[in-house]
């Protein structure tokens, strides 16, 4: 019982002595700056993070998705014209024709 007691009155006064030491001071100083420090980078949050690395996996597969769908239409496009050529010819004159995106 009374060791029980000495050990949580020396464990207060370390505490105590800890409180008030330069180095609770130091600690509060430093974590300000980090703090300071971080806000002037531009850092996101990991959610944030997360967010946009799914907006870019999903926008790699839709990507990846209109690829394979070009290549399909522009081999049965090739596949579908005349030796003359006279598709292409259409083909590039209603291209110019229509305005340009800017």
């Amino acid at each position: 019982m009374l060791k029980q007691k000495l050990i949580e009155e020396v464990t207060a006064k370390l505490s105590e002595v800890l409180a008030a030491s330069p180095a609770r001071d130091l600690e509060k100083n430093l974590k300000a700056t980090l703090t300071a420090l971080f806000a002037k980078l531009d850092l996101v949050t990991r959610e944030e993070f997360d967010v946009q690395a799914q907006v870019l996996a999903r926008t790699r597969e839709k990507l990846a998705e209109l690829e394979t769908r070009l290549s399909r239409l522009e081999a049965g496009t090739e596949a579908a014209q005349p030796e003359g050529g006279e598709a292409s010819e259409a083909v590039a004159a209603e291209t110019e024709s229509q305005p340009k995106a800017e």
